[in-house]
């Protein structure tokens, strides 16, 4: 096996320090063969789909590959915008506005990329960036506050199998997650404390999550109570009584059942129970993409105004808010404690050995 190096590599080149943001992905364009491509990639992954996978390989590529890209890129086509996929901008908006925070840090001495576990820019691609940009210390932050096998370990097995592939392995920390982390909390409750201030209060407030199979759950999974745990954080924050605010979960797929309350079946049944204006807000995505946009900004709202509702109000994500950058940097820096980029006076020694013994300048 041939392993992945440099053959322009100079063993003089400063070290630098690496912080690569990830998150799920997005098909490249609204349409139905860019969603065949990016959702066979998704739903291949074992990570997501724990079914025995000579069965699954039958019904993904027999049944689901053949029906569900055309109405996924119908979806997509309403959130789609001049910038492309809301994921993929706002996440890109997030590396911009890191880095230059990071730069006040560590100067020219930190590279900042991004990249999505399934579609482009891959996390090997991102990765062998930095490398030849001279990384050599590298922190992952998985944009997902709350772990999962099926996000955060997933974000894992991508890059283990990536650095199973190359020569020089980075000094590395990986960020699986951080649900109760206290400037996420703060952010998360600031945000809907400014939707307030402009919009009002509503009867109750909804923090929707996406949803796992209840298997998942009860084979150890930590993400449900993850989930719990940061309602709970931010409900104290905002001084919340229990009857104002619940914890729902969407985005169910297939036959089994998955966690519950269920988002949609929750606003159906609201209105009957005296419950007639809401607002809702997804804690565990940091970007608005077409869950949010579409799922919870459109469908949902249908459900609960045909069923009587009368107001429903959606809070968007964090996206590349100050508040979530400021957040995102302490959270690379409380993780990269002892690190600093090397020493230029040190490089220089490296390199003059190196070329002592052979070495290319």
């Amino acid at each position: 096996m041939k392993y992945n190096g440099r053959s322009d590599f100079k063993h003089g080149e400063r070290a630098k320090i690496g912080v690569l943001i990830t998150n799920l992905g997005t098909p490249e364009a609204p349409t139905k063969s860019a969603l065949r491509r990016y959702l066979g990639q998704f739903l291949s992954d074992p990570r997501v789909v724990e079914v025995p996978r000579l069965l699954w390989k039958v019904i993904l590529h027999g049944v689901i590959l053949r029906i569900r890209p055309a109405r996924s890129a119908k979806a997509y086509q309403t959130v789609w915008t001049d910038k492309g996929s809301p994921l993929m901008f706002h996440t890109q908006a997030q590396r911009d506005a890191l880095a230059v925070k990071l730069a006040d840090e560590f100067g020219d001495g930190v590279e900042v990329a991004f990249a999505m576990r399934y579609g482009q820019p891959s996390i090997h691609n991102a990765i062998e960036g930095l490398m030849q940009a001279g990384v050599r210390k590298l922190v992952v932050l998985p944009l997902y506050p709350q772990y999962s096998g099926s996000t955060s370990a997933s974000t894992f097995d991508d890059i283990a199998a990536d650095f199973t592939r190359r020569r020089w392995l980075p000094d590395f920390r990986f960020i699986s997650h951080y649900p109760d982390y206290p400037p996420y909390i703060a952010a998360v409750a600031e945000k809907i404390k400014a939707h307030w201030a402009e919009h009002g209060r509503t009867d109750k407030l909804l923090f929707s999550y996406h949803g796992v199979p209840k298997r998942y759950l009860l084979e150890g999974d930590p993400y449900h109570c993850e989930c719990y745990k940061t309602t709970r954080l931010v409900a104290e924050y905002l001084d919340l009584g229990e009857d104002e605010y619940m914890t729902t979960f969407q985005s169910r797929f297939g036959r089994e059942e998955w966690l519950q309350p269920y988002t949609d079946e929750t606003l159906k049944a609201l209105p009957a129970k005296g419950v007639k204006s809401v607002q809702m807000v997804c804690p565990g995505f940091s970007s608005d993409c077409l869950e949010t946009i579409e799922e919870i900004g459109e469908e949902n709202r249908e459900y609960f105004i045909e069923a009587g509702g009368e107001t429903y109000q959606y809070i968007e994500c964090l996206n590349a808010d100050s508040a979530h950058i400021d957040m995102m940097a302490q959270l690379v820096l409380d993780n990269t404690q002892g690190w600093q980029p090397q020493d230029l006076a040190l490089t220089t020694q490296t390199a003059q050995r190196a070329k002592e013994l052979g070495a290319a300048d």
